[in-house]
């Protein structure tokens, strides 16, 4: 009699029952891997806000004080051109717009936005002289106040500085939060390589893409430190979920560091060439529009904050503007942390955030 294979047959239940700790194991296993093929998802910038202000992409957003308003000065914050603002409001208690205004400030953020294919012209022109001013003036009469204190961060505190030298009238405070001013070559880390002109033509890019793709930035940046961003990202999102550990924090930060918008060829071209390659910033010879950029114009009171690991914005990037301001009221305050990490997480908490309070604080009075 020949045994025949019975291929159809169903397992037992016995046979069906899978270890709890192997199912937890696939369990965990399968959301990994959709992370990394669908990319993480998270709820930001939940802090309450209304958009009171447009121009064409750009929209200037108001964060009602949580607590009653102590600081009558406003506190207009200016973001980069790369990658997104939502990190100065990254998610409920790890948020910097939160705790100012839990702190009693009054606080507006420029949102530049994502620029469409119709925008590749912009420069720096346009938003020092055009969006910016627009953008103060609407800050002043909705908040009633006179003066106002500008806050930027990255390549938002370069035009921050910018714009300070050229409109001084109703500027109160100057924050700059890691924010390039001087590129002083073989100083600047890899940047140095990645953008000199013997190997970056930023002209035939914007001409070949009209907008920079956001990935294309992304990488680049990603590059200057690749171990740690393409390996030990997710060798951290392994840990944690294997762990057991919050993942929402990891969540949001992999979502921005993911969501960079499109970067305006005019700009992108000016950035490289005027800033990076001809250091003219520094140099004074910065002209918008037939207007000198002259940072000693800088008079009010400066606080200039920077990474001591920051390999976006190097130490001496940053420092270079004591320099080069005119102000007497002024100080560097540098952070033991990165580009991103001095802004979010418990070191931000404990560092940045209450230096920014209480410095404003002394200088935010009627």
């Amino acid at each position: 009699m020949t045994e025949t294979a019975n291929y159809g047959a169903q397992p037992t239940s016995q046979d069906a029952t899978v270890p709890a700790d192997v199912e937890n194991f696939f369990d965990k296993y399968s959301r990994g891997m959709r992370i990394v093929v669908e990319g993480a998802q998270a709820d930001t910038g939940q802090t309450p806000k209304e958009t009171i202000w447009t121009k064409n992409k750009a929209r200037l957003y108001h964060y009602a004080p949580a607590a009653e308003k102590k600081h009558p000065v406003p506190i207009l914050m200016v973001y980069a051109l790369i990658n997104r603002p939502y990190i100065l409001d990254l998610m409920p208690g790890n948020s910097f717009i939160e705790f100012l205004c839990d702190e009693g400030f009054d606080v507006y953020m420029l949102d530049w936005g994502v620029p469409g294919d119709e925008d590749k012209d912009l420069d720096f022109e346009n938003y020092v002289l055009d969006y910016l001013p627009r953008a103060v003036k609407k800050v002043l009469k909705h908040s009633g106040s006179d003066e106002f204190t500008l806050l930027g961060y990255c390549m938002g505190g370069t035009m921050s500085a910018m714009y300070a030298s050229l409109y001084p009238e109703h500027l109160k405070n100057l924050v700059l939060l890691t924010a390039p001013i001087d590129f002083p070559e073989g100083e600047m880390g890899l940047y140095s390589l990645f953008t000199s002109e013997k190997y970056m033509n930023p002209g035939l890019l914007a001409d070949a893409f009209g907008n920079i793709p956001g990935d294309l930035i992304d990488t680049g940046n990603r590059m200057l430190k690749p171990v740690t961003n393409y390996v030990g990202t997710y060798v951290n999102m392994w840990e944690r979920l294997f762990e057991d550990k919050p993942m929402e924090t990891w969540l949001a930060m992999n979502k921005w560091v993911n969501d960079g918008p499109p970067f305006p060829g005019a700009t992108f071209r000016q950035w490289i060439s005027e800033f990076y390659q001809q250091n003219k910033l520094s140099k004074g010879e910065i002209v918008l529009r037939g207007r000198r950029v002259d940072l000693s114009n800088i008079k009010v009171p400066l606080l200039n904050i920077a990474g001591t690991k920051d390999h976006i914005c190097a130490l001496p990037q940053a420092e270079a503007t004591m320099n080069l301001v005119g102000s007497e009221d002024k100080e560097f305050f540098p952070l033991d942390a990165g580009h991103v990490g001095l802004m979010t997480g418990r070191g931000a908490k404990r560092g940045l955030w209450p230096k920014v309070s209480s410095w404003l604080g002394e200088r935010s009075g009627a």
